[in-house]
């Protein structure tokens, strides 16, 4: 099986326009920065070894089939051997074109199999009209796919959750539970038999959107959890919306604060041993300070959305992120850099 970064749309017969050829740029700029999140995402949790099997478990929507399209270039280029399996479940909702996948997939030519379980007449017959289906949805899928990942020795299972989805979990804890709780990029499955990995996890869902238009995905609308509007995740998500429009960054910047984490600085007795530290005389750097003053960083904070960059516009402060996160290390799951 041989898959190549897909880029730009084939070039025909007449000369581009300078419209297709800016369109061709951006879709150029696209792939490349999906492929070195993703890659980058890989590389910072280990999420994939050598020899793995990975199960990539495929609904029909944007996420799960561009986390198969870039893992499938990825696995040409890195430069260790893992294998990729693609799984559906296929929960018997209505109308759920049952041959659309396994087509797209035989024209990808990767490895696949369809799990048939009626999971929607169990969901549609235990919750009542109008309440939410997602928490048993979900653990029905969840159980399901840990049992064949181990029939098909898959060691790592593959999940489309993207940046967005990790915020909005974090939101959704916060304003409804009460606990300051994501969504991990890598965790040990509930049964502890599984790793499951959201190599998904740096790229925003606005991209995704971008690339699965862009390659023509076959997308299959969901009848269950995907068609209740009035969740609180789709709230959650319209207001991340809202807040990345109005202020450019802002969703970048709440991201990167989960992998920056102060425990001292919280107040869970269970990270940081408050009820025992005593002054020591000693300076310390994570201590509090006088005016709770840390160099430039409380500037930025107080300063409007515009000169949250050292007093530079927000185009140019999105500029410089941008350029923070090409300079990563180097990682056999990332392209080189042009």
């Amino acid at each position: 099986m041989q898959t190549t970064e897909p880029t730009s749309a084939p070039i025909s017969a007449a000369a581009p326009t300078e419209a297709e050829r800016r369109a061709a740029h951006e879709i150029n700029k696209l792939s490349k920065r999906l492929h070195r999140q993703v890659g980058q995402a890989i590389t910072d949790y280990n999420m994939i070894e050598e020899g793995d099997r990975v199960m990539v478990c495929l609904s029909g929507g944007k996420d799960s089939y561009s986390l198969l399209d870039i893992l499938l270039n990825l696995q040409q280029r890195a430069p260790i051997n893992f294998s990729i399996v693609a799984v559906n479940l296929d929960q018997k909702q209505p109308g759920f074109p049952a041959e659309v996948l396994p087509a797209y997939l035989k024209s990808r030519g990767v490895d696949f199999h369809i799990e048939n379980q009626d999971t929607y007449s169990v969901v549609k017959r235990v919750i009542p009209e109008g309440d939410t289906m997602c928490s048993l949805c979900s653990r029905l899928r969840r159980g399901i796919l840990y049992r064949v990942a181990g029939e098909l020795g898959a060691n790592k299972i593959a999940l489309g959750h993207h940046r967005d989805d990790f915020l909005g979990t974090v939101f959704l804890n916060l304003f409804f539970q009460g606990r300051l709780k994501g969504m991990p990029p890598k965790l040990v499955s509930d049964d502890g038999r599984h790793t499951v990995i959201r190599p998904l996890a740096y790229v925003a869902e606005t991209d995704i959107e971008r690339w699965a238009a862009h390659r023509q995905f076959p997308i299959i609308p969901c009848t269950l959890c995907g068609s209740q509007e009035n969740l609180q995740r789709v709230q959650v998500r319209k207001m991340l919306r809202e807040w990345d429009q109005k202020f450019p960054g802002r969703i970048d910047n709440m991201h990167r604060a989960f992998s920056h984490v102060v425990p001292s600085h919280l107040m869970d007795r269970k990270l940081f041993p408050f009820e025992t530290i005593r002054p020591t005389g000693q300076a310390d750097p994570m201590g509090d300070k006088a005016f709770d003053h840390d160099d430039d960083e409380d500037d930025d904070a107080c300063a409007t959305p515009a000169a949250a960059e050292a007093g530079l516009p927000a185009e140019a402060a999105i500029s410089l992120e941008a350029l923070r996160r090409t300079l990563s290390p180097s990682s056999p799951f990332l392209p080189a850099q042009d």
